[in-house]
């Protein structure tokens, strides 16, 4: 007999070799080769491509047609979206395992789904019973709805397309569990992700029907298998939160349709995810004022402004090597912004065990909050507390200086809103002729120095 031909392929950066290694050399994952056989499915091209039935036009001649976004009762599923579902769109969600993937989805499909155009909920990990049993818990009932257990992607969109009437929706529950029936290699490799991925893009572009997918990620925290995976897809969202507290954030890494980086912020209930209007409020409802080490930063997320506060504490150290630990910030930007303080302030850190929180888990990485790291840090050392009206924005510089931060109209907007009536900012921010809302004082500081003595007032 003929021996059989196979090859080994990287399940993370899709490349091939003849013979097996413990690390792929081009992405550098260790144990990430499996054995593929060569077939003809996997190379998902044929001898003699089809000639295309369509022909080139210009851009002018395009008819665009009534293309309008279907609503979404989810405002804050909305908002990340870009203000709605595009029709024929196809959608990718990662996160966690039990960060509440399938707790959204359920949830987003009985609200997109009606009697004239139900949502087609396929999963590959669950039966039609048990996904039952979770509606039931979130008090999601009715025939909108339909629910299919199957693997197999043909049998998927069969099914999708015999539906009458046409479904408004295809929720598909994972990537990784479908499988396409002419190709040998098994569920989730690099092959039968692409190809199944490739085979719902085009069936949601020429049907107008979009199209949801759930992915697994990796201990890294990216989408499970090939990165080509993100570029077939036209939105990736990332489902984010801390498993010991409640709050999520729904974050837009990837959108055709409109802004990346948009967030939505729920929380998690006993009937699932609850959409939180006012994050900010939120997010300071448990605060202590006149504490040292409680700063509050204005923080962007996408276009939405976030108020968070900062804790910082520093306790003088027994050992040699004092101990920095961080929590909801670049460990990175925290040790940048402590050496800038020992070195350019004069604050003697160095001596000092370090720990730095953002309250509500959440994470930020912007370097917008930097400054607020800084004053919360001095406030801690000096034991000195920040006046609770005061908000604190900048980026810090190895210099010392304080630099600009983008979109301070809206963060300023926002500080008012909650009732802070002074705003710690960059210098360089005044030429752009700011107008702060009513009741806001600006203070502007050029450097981290002044920012502290701003805040804190002269060293007692």
């Amino acid at each position: 007999m003929a021996k059989r031909e196979s090859r080994w392929v990287c399940q993370q950066c899709n490349w091939s070799y003849a013979r097996h290694m413990g690390r792929c050399p081009n992405c550098g994952a260790w144990d990430s080769l499996v054995e593929v056989p060569l077939e003809t499915g996997d190379s998902g091209t044929t001898a003699s491509a089809p000639r295309s039935a369509q022909r080139p036009q210009p851009l002018s001649q395009v008819d665009l047609g009534a293309v309008d976004r279907i609503p979404v009762l989810m405002n804050e599923f909305s908002r990340v979206l870009g203000g709605g579902l595009v029709p024929g769109s196809i959608v990718l969600i990662g996160g966690e395992p039990g960060i509440g993937k399938s707790t959204l989805l359920l949830q987003v499909a009985a609200a997109l789904g009606s009697t004239e155009h139900p949502v087609l909920y396929v999963s590959g990990e669950e039966s039609p019973r048990q996904i039952k049993m979770r509606a039931k818990r979130l008090g999601i009932e009715g025939d909108p709805l339909y629910l299919l257990s199957e693997t197999e992607a043909g049998a998927i969109l069969a099914q999708a397309g015999a539906m009458q009437p046409t479904p408004q929706a295809l929720v598909v529950d994972s990537i990784q569990t479908v499988h396409n029936e002419d190709m040998t290699s098994a569920a989730g490799s690099v092959s039968q992700v692409r190809e199944c991925a490739v085979s719902f893009q085009r069936w949601a572009k020429e049907s107008g029907v979009p199209v949801f997918v759930v992915g697994h990620v990796t201990k890294q925290g990216s989408i499970a298998g090939p990165k080509v995976l993100e570029h077939i897809v036209d939105t990736v969202l990332y489902l984010e939160g801390d498993p010991f507290h409640t709050y999520r954030l729904l974050r837009s890494v990837k959108n055709r349709f409109g802004a990346t980086s948009e967030v939505g912020v729920f929380e998690m209930q006993e009937k699932g995810l609850v959409e939180v209007a006012n994050p900010s409020e939120t997010f300071l409802a448990e605060r202590m004022v006149n504490v040292p080490g409680s700063t509050i930063a204005v923080t962007m997320e996408g276009t939405r402004p976030l108020l968070v506060e900062i804790q910082a504490l520093a306790s003088h150290t027994s050992f040699g090597n004092p101990r920095r630990t961080v929590n909801g910030l670049d460990f990175n930007r925290l040790l940048l912004t402590v050496a800038v303080l020992t070195r350019r302030v004069g604050l003697r850190l160095d001596e000092q065990d370090i720990f730095a929180n953002v309250v509500g888990g959440l994470q930020i990485e912007e370097p917008a909050a930097d400054l607020a790291v800084a004053v919360a840090l001095a406030s801690s050392l000096r034991d000195q507390p920040v006046p609770a009206d005061i908000a604190v924005v900048g980026e810090v510089g190895l210099s010392g200086e304080v630099r600009s931060v983008s979109q301070l109209e809206s963060r300023m907007s926002e500080a008012a809103r909650l009732g802070f009536t002074k705003i710690v900012i960059p210098r360089s921010m005044q030429r752009k002729q700011l107008r702060p809302p009513d009741g806001l004082t600006l203070i502007p500081v050029r450097s981290v120095g002044e920012a502290i003595e701003a805040a804190l007032g002269p060293k007692r």
